[in-house]
């Protein structure tokens, strides 16, 4: 499979169909991703609309290291705070519910549909801050250096909340009698 800075590449070397790709890669989980700060599913796909039209106007930097992921997360971050503001409604971070598409859940056991949910509960005793970046990491797979650009953070802030989400989900779990 073709990385996704080679796709941007392609993309502004002519191939119009590398940014479909792009678009087909990363649309569902980025409208998921906005829709926790926005409450709006429309909004959302808007937004992520939005998102890749300004990568597609406007060349970035990016290099082989997923960098183009980390730009589109936190370009859309960016306009989802915009619109949060332009609607003059304030969502906190420990509003968000930071889940899984519904289909991911609907193919597994009863047991695992417990397990996760036990572990979405957890999740939103988090710090805000912990969870997002436990977010970014885990479910959205990003590295710590995307994470970061994202967050606005050094990469190290990111391990450190990594590890200090992962430890207190840890403890917040094993309260809950999560079994591993």
């Amino acid at each position: 499979m073709i990385i996704d800075e080679v796709l941007y590449e392609r993309f502004w070397n002519g191939e119009k169909t590398a940014a479909d790709e792009l678009v087909h890669r990363h649309g569902y989980m980025l409208v998921l991703f906005l829709n926790s700060y926005v409450k709006d599913i429309h909004e959302a796909e808007d937004l992520m609309i939005e998102a890749f039209a300004q990568m597609f106007v406007r060349r970035r930097s990016v290099s082989e290291d997923g960098s183009f992921r980390a730009y589109l997360y936190k370009t859309a971050r960016r306009l989802a705070g915009n619109a949060i503001k332009k609607h003059r409604v304030y969502i906190g971070l420990e509003e968000l519910p930071f889940e899984l598409p519904g289909e991911a859940l609907a193919e597994t056991s009863l047991f695992e549909n417990e397990r996760k949910k036990q572990l979405y509960e957890a999740m939103e005793e988090l710090k805000p801050e912990y969870q997002e970046a436990l977010y970014l990491v885990y479910f959205e797979d990003m590295s710590y250096q995307g994470t970061a650009e994202v967050m606005g953070r050094s990469e190290s802030q990111i391990k450190n909340l990594v590890h200090r989400g992962k430890k207190s989900l840890k403890e917040l779990l094993g309260k809950n009698g999560f079994e591993y």
